[in-house]
């Protein structure tokens, strides 16, 4: 009898696995990041940042008088400078004086070469020398015509004065019949000749002394002329050496042998020494605000000085502006070019106002709005900004007195409309 043996093996069922640990866990990463997409996506529903307490600063707005002024660094300068230049461009050949140096009216300061320039003054020193030398030999010519034509005037005179004698002797002789009517007539004739032509040349000599004197009178202007452009070529070649206009003290001088300057370019100034005045960069946003006329004040060794501005350069360099003050009465003693004081211009009377403390806010919002805080929490709130001085805004709608802002930079949370504040 043949007995058959089964292998239960081959009768089990072997499960396979459905997810190995490797799919598991990038699963689970995927899951995870697509969480912190929500969370992230929920927040920025919210629109809510959290912040440090102690990483912001926190103003109160206040009630009180608005001082409309500005502060400004002044820079001490001369009251009058006076600036050299050439006019004419070139390079420097010498220099005889130092920046720094104290110069009277007329010390030269340096020499300017310029060959092209020369060439030409000479030139037209050359061509103006000849037409003068051509005026003075016209008006020798003309003298000398006139004094051809008196001396045609004197013989014809004297000829006229022979014939004249001639003429009354043969009268009598003709009369008692000693010569002949050919011989009368003939003596007759000579004197009309004489007397004629005596007015023929006189008469030349009359139109002549008239054009003469009109000629004259154009060489004369013409030779004025040609002598105040060789003047004038004498002084372009004298200002290649560069003077001091005026006395006092030389400054903002570097020349150095061989450097080209321009027609016209400055290349030093002179400071008259004959007081200060200060000068001032102001922000643009005040260009409107700042006129000719307004009060400032500095503070020097200890004393307060008032000051007027004098003069205000609208044209803006890098933000700001100049402006000019002069002192009232006199300057203090002591001051030098170069010195720094800080001076407060007052741009109108104070006034009542709601006041909130500057701060890096105004750079993120311009002044549009600002986060007011509440129990914690801060919520933008649109507000109307009108002046400003150098510690506060003049807040002109949106806030009231006591009202809580934030007024340090909102650039890490700008985008948001509430910043919750943790203590």
């Amino acid at each position: 009898m043949e007995i058959k043996q089964y292998n239960r093996t081959m009768d089990k069922k072997i499960e396979k696995k459905r997810f190995s640990t490797k799919t598991l866990i990038i699963i689970g990463g995927a899951i995870a990041f697509v969480a912190v997409v929500i969370y992230g996506y929920t927040l920025s529903l919210k629109k809510t940042y959290s912040a440090d307490a102690e990483k912001l600063t926190i103003s109160k707005v206040e009630y009180g008088d608005f001082e409309d002024v500005v502060l400004l660094n002044a820079s001490v300068v001369p009251l009058t400078s006076v600036i050299v230049s050439s006019s004419e461009g070139g390079t420097v050949a010498e220099i005889f004086t130092e920046n720094g140096a104290s110069v009277v009216k007329g010390t030269p300061l340096l020499r300017i070469a310029n060959s092209n320039a020369m060439l030409g003054y000479t030139s037209q020193q050359t061509a103006a020398t000849e037409q003068i030398n051509q005026l003075r030999k016209s008006r020798l010519d003309l003298e000398q015509n006139q004094r051809i034509l008196n001396q045609d005037v004197l013989d014809v005179e004297n000829n006229l004065r022979t014939a004249t004698r001639q003429y009354r002797l043969d009268s009598t002789l003709f009369t008692k019949k000693v010569i002949t009517q050919q011989e009368f007539n003939k003596s007759s004739q000579d004197y009309e000749y004489y007397q004629g032509k005596l007015k023929i040349v006189r008469q030349a000599i009359k139109q002549e002394n008239q054009s003469r004197k009109m000629q004259l009178a154009q060489i004369d202007q013409s030779m004025s002329q040609m002598n105040e452009s060789l003047e004038m070529i004498r002084k372009n070649i004298e200002n290649m050496t560069i003077k001091a206009p005026v006395s006092g003290k030389l400054s903002s001088y570097d020349p150095v042998t061989g450097k080209s300057y321009n027609s016209n370019e400055m290349i030093g100034k002179i400071d008259v020494l004959q007081g200060y005045k200060l000068q001032a960069g102001v922000d643009e946003y005040y260009i409107n605000r700042v006129k000719e006329g307004q009060t400032s004040t500095c503070e020097f060794n200890g004393k307060t000085y008032n000051l007027t501005v004098s003069k205000v350069i609208p044209e803006v360099t890098a933000g700001q502006f100049q402006v000019e003050m002069v002192f009232k009465g006199l300057a203090p003693d002591g001051l030098r070019r170069g010195l720094s004081l800080q001076t407060k211009l007052t741009l109108s009377d104070n006034s009542k106002s709601l006041l909130l403390a500057q701060g890096q806010f105004f750079q993120s919002t311009g002044g549009s709005w600002v986060f007011v805080v509440n129990n914690g929490k801060a919520i933008k709130k649109n507000v109307k900004i009108g002046r400003k001085n150098y510690l506060f805004y003049e807040i002109l709608d949106g806030l009231q007195k006591g009202d809580q802002v934030i007024t340090s930079s909102y650039d890490q949370f700008n985008q948001y409309d509430q910043v919750d504040i943790n203590k």
